[in-house]
């Protein structure tokens, strides 16, 4: 999936609360939100095993979805010619900050 697609979902959920972006990312209609759930939930899960933190005071400080490798293909065109086709990955990467005990946003 390409950065541009995924960058669009990124900007949704960025500053939300990790609860609240999971839920946005389940009923959103875009391919990309799946990947950005995982790895929202990935980090989520890193936190609380690594580091002992609540889930629930948790959000999303920064997202970022950066270009990774580009797989080239192609397909025949007319006349002998070579139509090139770009399949775009992406690198997705989620820090998390935890918000203070009596503030919610």
């Amino acid at each position: 999936m390409s950065p541009r697609k995924v960058r669009l979902v990124a900007d949704l959920v960025r500053h939300r609360g990790v609860s609240e972006a999971l839920v946005m990312l389940r009923f959103l209609p875009k391919a990309a939100a799946k990947p950005v759930e995982k790895a929202i939930r990935s980090a989520a899960a890193n936190a609380e095993e690594s580091y002992g933190l609540a889930p629930d005071d948790l959000y999303v400080a920064s997202i970022t979805a950066d270009e990774g490798p580009t797989l080239k293909r192609g397909q025949p065109g007319p006349r002998g010619r070579f139509k090139p086709i770009l399949k775009r990955s992406t690198h997705i990467t989620v820090v998390l900050g935890e918000r203070a005990a009596g503030r919610r946003a």
